[in-house]
């Protein structure tokens, strides 16, 4: 039988695939349209398989919502060209909006919802459809909702087009300037706690031991061995805690500071989450 323009283009639309894709898959199943998009189901996970051994450590960070919620999600590809393309784009767009609306806590959660773009797939079934189509392997790294207690708010940042994305909570005198040039900060420095209080006894504890033993190694003294310990303890959260390290902006004044100065003694910031690309866990 033969196959209208028509309907090689109702598949193109519906599955993303690619129009001469369309067209065999119309002739393996004599025009039948449920049964041409199995058909490309079926190829795109075949296509899934073959390329998840690829390495994907391109694609963008998207980031969607408003001051009292916002979602962040990392979608990867092998490579930049496909990272630009309007297709993989729209499709990382797509989901971290999805993230935004459905309220999925976990990329385990997103990948079993019906896709927003097409519900008919799972986001899992839709992103094998995306590989078939682009040819390149394709991963949903990681995604997070934030939410802000009453009063907070939250702010972000987009480095670079997509190659990092920061979302940061303050409290309620932090203004959106402020919010922003922290969720900068963030992304530049890349702090693994926002206040002291969040680093384990078991981490410090490392920390401790470690400069101790370094200490020791150089032949100091035991009382100038704890004295070296204590320094090095300070540099430690100054390296690694958002609140104590240097400003981005003003290297002078620590980010607590800054915000002090900016927006008056109880401005503070409570939460970050800062996503890289290549750096997520895929899950």
């Amino acid at each position: 039988m033969g196959i209208t323009a028509a309907a090689v283009k109702e598949l193109r639309e519906r599955t993303g695939a690619g129009m001469m894709d369309c067209k065999k898959a119309l002739v393996e199943v004599e025009g039948d349209l449920d049964e041409a998009i199995k058909f490309l189901r079926t190829k795109g996970l075949a296509a899934a398989a073959k390329r998840a051994h690829r390495s994907a450590n391109d694609g963008m960070v998207g980031i969607v919502g408003d001051a009292s919620r916002k979602a962040i999600l990392e979608l990867n590809c092998e490579s930049e060209p496909v990272s630009k393309l309007a297709g993989f784009r729209d499709f990382g767009n797509a989901l971290v909006q999805q993230v935004l609306d459905s309220g999925a806590a976990s990329v385990k959660e997103l990948k079993a919802q019906p896709y927003s773009g097409d519900p008919k797939h799972s986001v899992e079934e839709s992103i094998s459809l995306k590989i078939a189509t682009i040819g390149e392997n394709i991963v949903l790294n990681r995604c997070a909702l934030v939410e802000a207690p009453e009063g907070n708010k939250l702010g972000s940042y987009i480095h670079m087009g997509g190659k990092m994305g920061v979302v940061v909570e303050g409290t309620e005198t932090v203004t959106e300037e402020a919010l922003h040039d922290v969720a900068l900060h963030i992304a530049a420095s890349s702090p693994r706690y926002v206040g002291r209080e969040e680093v384990t006894d078991e981490i410090l504890a490392t920390e401790k031991e470690i400069a101790l033993r370094q200490a020791k190694e150089q032949g100091k003294p035991e009382a100038i061995a704890e004295k070296i310990v204590v320094g090095k303890m300070e540099k430690f959260f100054e390296q690694e805690v958002l609140l104590e390290q240097p400003f981005a902006k003003d290297s002078s004044v620590s980010v607590g500071a800054y915000l002090k100065t900016a927006c008056g003694n109880e401005a503070t910031i409570k939460n970050f989450v800062r996503f890289q690309l290549g750096q997520g866990s895929g899950e």
